[in-house]
């Protein structure tokens, strides 16, 4: 099968920049006539033909926001994609969302850019690799990074290493001394900042870390940030005979799924087995889950209100803002 051409094989040929292409996609102003007539030349040679949405070529239509994000099949996407709906309906925007897997999003999101450029674009949890950074950085328009940053691009992000601190903290402030942890099914910026924070409260407080309570399920799904997960490492510790007293859930989602391994087990929560989450999805509630509030849906408000800032002020210098995240104590760590 013929390599289809991209933004970048157009820019080549037409001897232009990658913006420059961008920019007549959009039929921006800011294109000289003998320029734009190189780029279209090169675009009908090409027969290159981007197409993530009919609306992102029209002419002129109100801007339209492309929102990339890993996944949006899990409570916490859905919480943050409120907020980001939200506020767009309230600034009379359009978007369309765009969906990069967990399991290549390199791959995936190289692919949404190269079918063409909308004109505004907030990535979710996509970390910007080299990659991705040159796939971007050359497309002139405003982009939102959220819970991932970079020096060049506005960013909102979560302080993921004081969120895992704060819940080992708890944990250790119920008196529990043997504390495990179920941590993603691969390395990413946002669990790994978790788990570091979690195990330097350990040695903070002289908590010894045992390897053998920190595991992660088996399930590839969402990166292991699943429920399935939670359950597989709950047996995973149960088959080595090593059921934590308590046990911190790198998500809500891992978190539920530990508890239905536990109760299957015969144990209770949390007289044998406390259960930490992460997020504060909406259903943690309805299972007394002790739990890390992202503030997730004012994370999606706060998103737009900065692309809206960048789209009025696109020189300013890039701004840059950390969520805090805030404790909240239910049931399932109470002792």
């Amino acid at each position: 099968m013929a390599k289809k051409n991209t933004i970048y094989d157009v820019a080549k040929k037409a001897g232009v920049a990658i913006s420059t292409v961008s920019r007549v996609l959009n039929d921006s102003p800011y294109v000289s006539e003998e320029t734009k007539g190189k780029v279209v030349a090169a675009i009908k040679e090409l027969d290159f033909r981007p197409q993530v949405n009919a609306r992102l070529l029209a002419k002129r239509q109100p801007q339209i926001i492309a929102v990339a994000v890993p996944t949006f099949t899990t409570p916490f996407f859905n919480e943050v994609l409120k907020g980001v709906k939200d506020e767009i309906k309230a600034l009379e925007l359009d978007f369309i969302i765009y969906n990069t897997g967990s399991e290549n999003p390199e791959e995936q999101f190289i692919s949404f850019i190269d079918r063409g450029v909308p004109d505004a674009l907030i990535m979710f949890s996509i970390e910007i690799t080299d990659e991705i950074y040159k796939g971007i950085k050359d497309l002139a328009i405003p982009i939102i990074l959220v819970g991932t940053s970079h020096e060049e691009f506005d960013s909102i992000s979560w302080d993921n290493y004081k969120g895992g601190f704060l819940a080992a903290e708890h944990l250790i402030s119920q008196d529990y001394k043997k504390i495990g942890m179920i941590r993603s099914h691969k390395s990413s910026y946002i669990a790994d900042q978790r788990e570091k924070g979690f195990k330097d409260a350990m040695k903070k407080y002289k908590i010894p870390i045992d390897d053998d309570y920190i595991v992660s399920g088996i399930t590839k799904k969402h990166a292991g940030f699943s429920e399935e997960a939670g359950f597989e490492a709950i047996n995973i510790l149960d088959k080595r005979d090593r059921l934590p007293q308590a046990v911190f859930c790198s998500n809500d989602a891992q978190a539920i799924g530990a508890i239905h391994a536990l109760n299957e087990l015969g144990k209770s929560v949390p007289e044998d087995v406390a259960v930490m989450g992460y997020d504060n999805i909406k259903v943690s509630r309805y299972f007394g889950l002790t739990t890390i509030d992202q503030k997730m849906y004012d994370v999606g408000v706060q998103a737009i209100k900065l692309l809206s800032n960048r789209i009025k002020n696109r020189d300013g210098r890039p701004h840059h803002s950390v969520i805090d995240p805030e404790l909240i104590i239910r049931k399932s760590t109470t002792r």
